[in-house]
C-alpha cells in the first residue's frame, strides 16, 4: 500500500491538473490542490494557437504552417512575454498530435548556450528515429536564443542542414540581429509587438472572473500601466496584487511592484508646466527617500509625460530634456542632484513661452 501511495506522489501533475501533495487529505476540495497553487501564467498558458492573445497576423501564419503541416525553420522575435514560446508550443502540439513528447526538444539557451549542447544534446535528438505521420517533422525549440554564443550558432547551422528532412528548428529571441546572417537566411522570421492596453484588459478580466479576483477598474489600469505590453508581467502582478492583500486596487498593485506611484509623477509633472520648482523637488526628494533609483523614476516620468495633458510644444520640450537626462543617468550619473537638474530645466522650459510674451 506505501508502494502504491509513494507511486501516485511521483507521478507529476498534468498541466493545470491536480498537484500530487504527499500530504493531501483525500477530504480537501481540489480548489487547494495543485491547481490553485499554480502560477497563473502557467494555468492559464493557451494550448492552442486560436487562444493566443494578441499578434493576430503573425499567429495566422502559425496556423498555416500547423495546417499545411509544410513548416519552415522558424525565429520569432519580440518583447519578453508576447506569447513568442507559447506560440511555438502550440504549433508543435497541432502539428505532432499525440507524438508531441516523444517529437520536441526544448532548450532554453540561456543556460544550455554552448556549443557542447550543439554538439550533444540537439545531434542526438536530431538522430533519433521517431515515427510521425506524413509530412511531420520532429521540432527542436531553442528559447533565448540571442543568448547562444557565437560558436554554437555557427555549429547549430550546419546542423540545421544536415539534419533538414527530419528536424525543424523553432528559434524564440528578443533579439533578431543577435541571431548570426546565415540562421537568420535558413529560417522564416516572424516578429511579435507588445500587446495592446485593451488585450491585456480582455485577459485580465476573463481570468478574474474565472479566479473570483475582487478587483476595481483603477486596479486593472495599474496592472496594464506597470505591465507594459507583457502579458507574463500583467498576469504576476494580478496574482502576486490578490494573494498578497486579497483586493486589487492601484494602492496595492504598486505595493507590489514597488514602482514610483504615477498620480505623484503625475502632479510632479503639473507643477513643472506651471512653473513651481519647488513644489515640484518636494515630490522628487519624497521618492528619493522611498528608496526609487533615478533610473526608476525617470522611467516612469518618461511614460507619464507621453499622455500628460499639456500644450504639445511644451511636451516635446519635456520629453527632449527627459531622453538627455535618462542618457545620463545610464551613463552611471545617479544623484539626486542630476533630478533636480532636469526639474529645473523643464520649469525653464515651461516659463520661456510667458517670458517672450506669447
Amino acid at each position: 500500500m506505501a508502494g502504491v501511495e509513494s507511486m501516485e506522489i511521483d507521478n507529476p501533475p498534468e498541466a493545470g491538473g491536480e498537484s500530487s501533495k504527499p500530504k493531501q487529505s483525500s477530504g480537501e476540495s481540489s480548489k487547494k490542490s495543485g491547481t490553485y497553487e499554480l502560477p497563473w501564467i502557467e494555468k492559464y498558458r493557451p494550448t492552442q494557437l486560436k487562444d493566443v492573445v494578441g499578434n493576430e497576423e503573425t499567429v495566422s501564419r502559425l496556423s498555416v504552417f500547423a495546417r499545411e503541416g509544410n513548416v519552415p525553420n522558424i525565429i520569432i522575435a519580440g518583447p519578453p512575454g508576447t506569447g513568442k514560446t507559447t506560440s511555438i508550443l502550440c504549433l508543435a502540439r497541432a502539428l505532432l498530435g499525440p507524438s508531441f513528447r516523444d517529437a520536441v526538444l526544448e532548450l532554453n539557451a540561456s543556460n544550455d548556450r554552448g556549443i557542447d549542447v550543439v554538439r550533444n544534446k540537439i545531434k542526438m535528438f536530431a538522430q533519433q528515429k521517431v515515427t510521425l505521420p506524413t509530412g511531420r517533422h520532429k521540432i527542436i525549440i531553442l528559447d533565448e536564443a540571442d543568448s547562444m554564443t557565437d560558436g554554437a550558432q555557427q555549429a547549430l547551422r550546419r546542423t540545421m542542414e544536415i539534419y533538414s528532412k527530419t528536424t525543424r528548428f523553432a528559434l524564440a529571441c528578443n533579439s533578431s540581429e543577435k541571431i548570426i546572417e546565415p540562421i537568420q537566411s535558413r529560417c522564416a522570421v516572424l516578429r511579435y509587438s507588445k500587446l495592446s492596453d485593451s488585450q491585456l484588459l480582455a485577459r485580465l478580466l476573463t481570468i478574474c472572473e474565472q479566479e473570483n479576483v475582487s478587483y476595481t477598474d483603477d486596479g486593472l489600469e495599474a496592472i496594464i500601466f506597470t505591465a507594459q505590453g507583457d502579458m507574463r508581467q500583467a498576469l504576476n502582478n494580478l496574482q502576486s496584487t490578490f494573494q498578497g492583500f486579497g483586493h486589487v486596487n492601484s494602492e496595492n498593485v504598486f505595493k507590489v511592484c514597488d514602482e514610483p506611484h504615477p498620480v505623484l509623477i503625475k502632479d510632479m509633472l503639473q507643477h513643472c508646466v506651471n512653473g513651481n520648482i519647488d513644489e515640484a523637488y518636494k515630490i522628487m526628494a519624497h521618492l528619493w527617500r522611498l528608496g526609487y533609483s533615478a533610473e526608476d523614476i525617470i522611467t516612469i516620468i518618461f511614460r507619464v509625460c507621453k499622455n500628460h495633458n499639456m500644450a504639445e510644444y511644451l511636451k516635446l520640450e519635456f520629453i527632449k530634456e527627459i531622453g538627455t537626462t535618462h542618457l545620463r543617468i545610464t551613463e552611471g550619473v545617479q544623484s539626486l542632484l542630476q533630478m533636480a537638474g532636469l526639474l529645473a530645466r523643464l520649469c525653464k522650459k515651461a516659463a520661456t513661452p510667458d517670458n517672450l510674451g506669447q
